[in-house]
């Protein structure tokens, strides 16, 4: 499959809004990190054992194709222009190391784009696999599948005292990480966020924005993950999260039926401000579309909204990224050609899905 399918689609299986708790939990992350045996890591590796990596697992995913049960599109990292690489990122396919790593590197992706095998980024091979609501265990499985077919055929670097061999010492043991990335409007809007994060910090875990490391919690999402991978085993990790995330929904429950209690009308006049924003603004910055976007998923999410899809709203904070839009575009825009532009998207996206529900209703 060529790589123009994934970049034109700018909705994934992941964005689909289905899944365990999906009114708050938005995807489930697993990724696992490998290196291989008898190879450099990728800080000092030469570019020849970079495209002998390459070569390796690349071979080895694409001939076990029928074995997963899974089809996968080699996409050579080289061979895309900086602009592609920037939409793979925005979607959350490949990472910022991958994208602007000088050697030779590529990503291997399932059809449905819920699996991303890395190859040459900060590890050999980082197995990634997106599932949409809170499926840990799922997410798991899947990615576990992956790793034995290539542990089959390709010896890894592991150490029976610290188990697999990583670049950064962080990622040494279980070489797991495992994330679920969640929408927490109210209790961001309540500021009870910074107690959260603190207590959350101190279990082991750790929160970041919307693109992971580095990255600020676009829209009130924020990812949820682990910070140890030596010494706990990949249930212990997985028991973890999922007990920590379900007392984070409980808490973001509670923060939204207090909202609701003490100040609906106020509530709502927010939510609502933000659709019209939404509907008819002719520039927007990509933070304020973002807080509109937040907004309105809470109050579909909350039952006030009625008339839009949550998949749609997946869908728009991934077009509202500077690469997509000027994907869309077919050319380069500046801060405020952006701002125009993503605003007429955001415009045109909502009202095809107001004119695809008037014919639905007309039609019954």
């Amino acid at each position: 499959m060529s790589i123009e399918h994934f970049l034109d689609n700018s909705i994934s299986s992941w964005m689909a809004g289905v899944g365990q708790h999906s009114d708050i939990v938005m995807s489930t992350r697993i990724r696992l990190a490998r290196n291989l045996n008898g190879y450099r890591f990728p800080l000092a590796f030469t570019e020849d054992e970079a495209h002998k990596i390459d070569q390796s697992v690349s071979a080895t995913l694409l001939d076990a194709s029928d074995e997963l049960d899974m089809q996968f599109s080699s996409i050579h990292i080289k061979d895309v222009s900086e602009l592609s690489r920037q939409v793979l990122v925005e979607k959350h396919l490949i990472s910022p190391k991958l994208a602007n790593s000088p050697m030779t590197g590529s990503v291997l992706l399932s059809n449905d784009e819920s699996v991303s095998v890395m190859v040459n980024e900060e590890d050999h091979i980082r197995i990634q696999c997106l599932f949409p609501g809170l499926q840990i265990q799922e997410a798991y499985a899947q990615a576990d599948v992956l790793d034995r077919v290539l542990d089959k055929e390709l010896p890894y670097a592991f150490d029976e005292q610290f188990g697999y061999l990583t670049s950064c010492p962080t990622n040494t043991g279980t070489g797991l990480r495992a994330s679920v990335m969640m929408h927490l409007p109210a209790l961001t809007m309540t500021k009870q966020m910074n107690r959260i994060v603190t207590i959350i910090s101190r279990l082991g875990m750790v929160v970041r924005g919307i693109y992971g490391e580095g990255s600020e919690a676009l829209g009130n999402v924020y990812q949820v993950s682990n910070q140890t991978t030596l010494g706990k085993s990949e249930e212990d990790i997985l028991a973890d999260l999922q007990s920590i995330t379900e007392q984070i929904i409980q808490k973001e429950r509670e923060a939204r039926d207090a909202l609701l209690k003490h100040s609906a009308n106020t509530l709502e006049d927010r939510l609502y401000r933000s659709l019209g924003t939404l509907s008819f603004a002719r520039i927007m910055a990509t933070d304020e579309a973002a807080r509109c976007l937040s907004d309105v998923r809470l109050g579909i999410d909350m039952g006030l909204i009625e008339d839009v899809d949550v998949s749609i709203l997946n869908e728009c904070m991934v077009f509202m990224q500077p690469g997509f839009l000027q994907k869309y575009a077919g050319t380069s825009l500046n801060t405020s050609e952006r701002d125009m532009f993503r605003a007429k998207l955001l415009r045109e996206r909502l009202q095809k899905e107001e004119k695809q529900k008037t014919k639905g209703e007309e039609s019954e």
